[in-house]
C-alpha cells in the first residue's frame, strides 16, 4: 500500500491518494460495512454505480463464522467470493471484544467467544486473526485489539491498552512469518486505544507510531461518550501519529462527526449509521435529517435529495419512498440505504474539494449547522 498526501488546508484537514493492489482510494474517504461479506440491502453493482464506493469493509468474526475459512478459501478469498473487485478492508474482531462483552472472555493468550449464531466456542489470538485476514484476502487488515467499554476506569483502560500494545506485535510477527494466500499485497494498520484518558491516549499514540506500519487506526471511540471527547481524543492523537501515513477514525458516525474529525487531520471513516439508519426510515441529506415516515412526506413530490448525485436520490420522491416504509415494501431499505450511503460518498468528495481549494475551514463551518437541521 502507498499513501500520497497532496494537500492539508490551513484547517488541518487533508487531502491523499491510497492505493492498493485492488485500486485507489481519494481520502478523505468513507466506507460502507459490510460486514459479513454484503453491505445490507445494497447491491455491490449499486455501491460500484450509485453509491461510487472506492473500498468496503468485512469483519472477521463474522466472515470465520459464517460462510467460514473453508469457503473462502475455496472461493479464492473475498473479493471473488462477493464479487468486488475493489479495495476491502477488514476489522480483525477486536470491536466484538467489546460488543459481545457477555459471551467472552479475555485473557493474555487472546479471548474466547461464544457463538452468537450456535453457542460454541472459539478462541481469537493476535495469530490466528492474521491467519483468518490472511484467508479473507482484505488488502488492509486490522491488527487484534481490546475496544475497553466506555467510561472505563483508569486500571481497567490502561491494562487493556498495554494488552493491545503487545498483542500487536505478535500480529506483526505472524504476519512477517506468512506470506498473502491470493498474490495481493496486504498492509497491517494497528489501533490506538486509551480510553477518554489523555495520557493514555498519548501513550497509545506513540506506541502505535513507533512500530512504522503504513497506516494507523484510532480505535475506542464512538462507544457512547459525549462528542467533544471524541474530537478532544482524536485531536490529540493526530498530533503524534505520522503525518505521511493515513489516519482511519473506526465507527464513526454521524456527517457533522465526520466533517469534524477530516478538520482534526483524519482521512478514513467507516459506521453502519448511513444503512443502519436508513434502514429505520432516518434519511441524511445535504438540507438535514429526514425521518420519511412522517405523514408530511406524505405528497412530497420532490427527490429525495436532488444534491446527492445518484439514481435513488434524484429518481424516487420523498413520497413514494414514504410510501414503501409505510407498506412495508424491501425496496423502501434499498433505497434508503442507497441514498444515504450516496450522500456519505458525496460529502466526503465535496470534502475533498474543499481542502484542495484551502477553504474546506470556512466551508465545514457553514454545513455542519445546515447538516443537523431535522427537517
Amino acid at each position: 500500500m502507498k499513501f500520497e498526501l497532496h494537500t492539508t488546508d490551513p484547517s488541518g484537514a487533508r487531502a491523499g491518494t491510497i492505493t492498493t493492489d485492488h485500486g485507489t482510494i481519494q481520502t478523505p474517504i468513507f466506507m460502507p460495512v459490510g460486514t459479513v461479506g454484503s453491505v445490507k440491502a445494497v447491491t455491490q453493482e449499486q455501491l460500484r454505480q450509485d453509491v461510487k464506493a472506492q473500498i468496503i469493509l468485512g469483519n472477521t468474526y463474522h466472515l470465520y463464522l459464517r460462510p467460514g475459512m473453508d469457503v473462502l478459501r475455496e472461493a479464492g478469498g473475498l473479493h471473488k467470493f462477493n464479487g468486488w473487485e475493489r479495495p476491502i478492508l477488514t476489522d480483525s474482531g477486536g470491536y466484538q471484544v467489546f460488543s459481545l462483552a457477555a459471551n467472552r472472555k479475555i485473557k493474555e493468550e487472546g479471548v474466547v467467544f461464544q457463538s452468537h449464531i450456535d453457542g460454541s466456542r472459539h478462541l481469537f489470538t493476535p495469530e490466528n486473526v492474521m491467519d483468518i485476514q490472511r484467508t479473507i484476502g482484505a488488502d488492509i487488515i486490522m491488527a487484534f485489539d481490546e475496544c475497553p467499554p466506555y467510561p472505563s476506569e483508569y486500571k481497567y483502560a490502561k491494562r487493556s491498552m498495554e494488552l493491545t500494545h503487545r498483542w500487536l506485535d505478535r500480529c506483526i510477527r505472524r504476519l512477517g512469518e506468512t506470506e498473502p494466500v491470493y498474490g495481493h499485497a496486504q498492509t497491517l494498520f494497528p489501533i490506538v486505544q486509551g480510553s477518554t484518558y489523555k495520557d493514555l491516549r498519548k501513550a497509545s499514540a506513540e506506541a502505535i507510531a513507533s512500530r512504522n506500519c503504513d497506516g494507523n487506526a484510532i480505535g475506542g471511540l464512538s462507544v457512547g461518550e459525549p462528542e467533544a471527547e471524541m474530537y478532544d481524543m482524536c485531536g490529540l492523537v493526530t498530533e503524534l501519529l505520522p503525518k505521511e501515513k493515513p489516519r482511519y477514525l473506526m465507527g464513526v458516525g454521524t456527517p457533522w462527526n465526520i466533517l469534524q474529525n477530516i478538520e482534526l487531520g483524519v482521512d478514513m471513516f467507516d459506521c453502519v449509521m448511513p444503512t443502519r439508519n436508513g434502514r429505520n426510515g432516518m434519511l441524511f441529506t445535504w438540507q438535514g435529517v429526514i425521518n420519511i415516515r412522517n405523514k408530511k412526506w406524505a405528497t412530497d413530490f420532490s427527490p429525495i435529495d436532488p444534491q446527492t448525485p445518484s439514481f435513488a436520490s434524484q429518481q424516487y420522491t420523498r413520497a413514494y419512498l414514504r410510501h414503501l416504509f409505510v407498506a412495508g415494501e424491501f425496496l423502501a431499505l434499498t433505497l434508503a440505504s442507497i441514498h444515504n450511503l450516496a450522500f456519505y460518498l458525496d460529502l466526503v468528495r465535496e470534502a475533498r474539494e474543499q481542502i484542495l481549494q484551502g477553504t474546506y475551514g470556512a466551508w465545514k463551518s457553514k454545513m455542519i449547522p445546515q447538516l443537523q437541521t431535522r427537517l
